[in-house]
Order: C-alpha cells, then structure tokens, then sequence
C-alpha cells in the first residue's frame, strides 16, 4: 500500500504530467516486484517485533500448518512460514502487480508517453515530431492515412516554429487548451492535419476514464451470484450501471413502447 499509494495520488491529480506519472508506474512495478522476490524476510522481522512489542502471540514459524482444505487436497504437510510467505504474502504482490499490468499494458503506457509528446505544458518541452507521428503511424492508421502521414511530419515542424513565435500559444498547460486556442486563432486551417491529430488526442483522457468506470463496475455488477451472466447481457448491463445521467432519463412508458415494438406479442403491455 505504500507504493501504490503515492501512485494512486498522481494519477488522480487533475492536471497530469503524463510522462512523471509513467515514470512512477514503472518504479512502482519495480518497486512491488522487488518486495516479492527479496522483501519476505525483512517484513517478517519488523512483524515479529511488533507482535512482541505489543505482547501479541506469535505462532512457531516452523510448525506445520493445516486447514480442511488443504487436508483434503494435498497430504504433504507444510510450515506456518510457507503458508504465510507463498499463499499470503507472494499471492498479495502477485495480484497487485497483475492489478497493475492489466489496468497499464505495455501498450497503454507507450500510448500515454507519445501523446504526450504533444502537450504544450512548460513551453512544449516534451515536443517531438518523431514521437507524434510514431503515434500517429501505430495507434491511429484508420484516421491518419499514409498520406496523410507523410505530409503531417512537415506540419508539426512548421506548426513547431509557429507556437514559438505566437504568444497567444506559448503558456498552454493541456492539450485541450491547444486544440481549442487552434481554432480560436483560426491556425486549424493552416495546420489542419496538426489540428485533427490534436482533437483525436485529446479524446484519450475520455476512453481512459470510461476504462476504468467499467473495470470498478465490473466489481459490483458481476458478482457471485451473477457469474454464468452471459456476455452481450452483461455489456448491456454494464452501459446502464456506467451511463446513469443517461439512464435515469428513461421512463417506464418508454421501456413498455420499445419492447412492444421488437415484435408482435400476445399479450400487450399497457
């Protein structure tokens, strides 16, 4: 929790720098992953002191251990300390950084750190050409042609020398702010490609966002109980339990009427 926690506050800063926060992720990862191959024994100590400290038992590290389960599955017998560092211990950092390499793949994070080559924060010091149109090469081929791409390494090296010299574009802190003083200043036109890979970018934020409303919603709404939910039923579901603003819109009227009309039934709803 201690490492996670600094990175849990980063991410849930408003304004973001993309580039420290992927720096922190990797160090996290590395940081977890060290403590589960070399961290068993020095948290063990500092357990065993507290529980001393305080006059807590503690069990014989070496006695064996067993449970019901376990007595059913396997008949090797295994120690209190095997129990606690492989199924407690290693499982717990296992999961976290499972947690975290599902929520940020290698291919999200190099998606973050190259769109963020286009954020004009501290005067576009993280501006490169080669980056962006890497981006736009790998992660955006439907909407950028390769025509498109070829003429696009030359606008964003006039667009470069352009926001230097404008004052109106130099103290931008987000890419929203760029793609919105772009057509304000009537520069959109002049850099039309620049513009439409801007506002491609600047809905990343959104997807992301989405993402992980429906990785919390997946939490609550596949339980237990609903675990053989099929998965076009549960996708239905999960788009009413995330888009509420938009759910709560509906009226019963409204439901009766839209399932009336899928077909022809004996009995009308009414």
């Amino acid at each position: 929790m201690a490492f996670t926690d600094l990175l849990c506050r980063a991410l849930q800063q408003k304004s973001q720098d993309i580039l420290h926060a992927m720096d922190l992720l990797v160090d996290t990862k590395s940081s977890i992953q060290d403590l589960r191959d070399e961290g068993w024994k020095d948290l063990l100590d500092k357990v065993l002191s507290f529980c001393n400290k305080h006059g807590t038992l503690v069990p014989d590290m070496q006695a064996s251990y067993s449970d019901s389960i376990r007595s059913r599955r396997n008949k090797d017998n295994i120690s209190m300390e095997h129990h606690y560092k492989i199924d407690v211990f290693t499982t717990t950092m296992d999961q976290q950084l499972q947690e975290l390499n599902s929520r940020f793949s290698e291919k999200i994070t190099k998606l973050f750190v190259l769109s963020a080559s286009l954020n004009p924060n501290k005067g576009y010091k993280n501006f490169n050409v080669d980056n962006i149109c890497r981006l736009a090469e790998k992660y955006y081929p439907p909407d950028v042609s390769k025509d498109d791409q070829f003429h696009l390494r030359y606008q964003l090296q006039l667009f470069y020398r352009c926001v230097s010299n404008h004052d109106e574009m130099k103290n931008l802190s987000s890419i929203t702010d760029l793609c919105r003083t772009l057509a304000e200043i009537g520069k959109s036109n002049v850099y039309p490609l620049v513009y439409r890979f801007i506002r491609l970018i600047s809905t990343l934020p959104v997807s992301t966002t989405t993402s992980e409303r429906a990785f919390s919603a997946m939490k609550i709404v596949k339980t237990s109980l609903r675990n053989k939910m099929e998965d076009d039923f549960l996708s239905e579901y999960w788009i009413i339990y995330i888009e509420k603003d938009i759910t709560e819109k509906f009226t019963i009227d409204s439901i009766i009427d839209d399932f009336n009309s899928m077909k022809t039934r004996r009995v009308q709803f009414g």
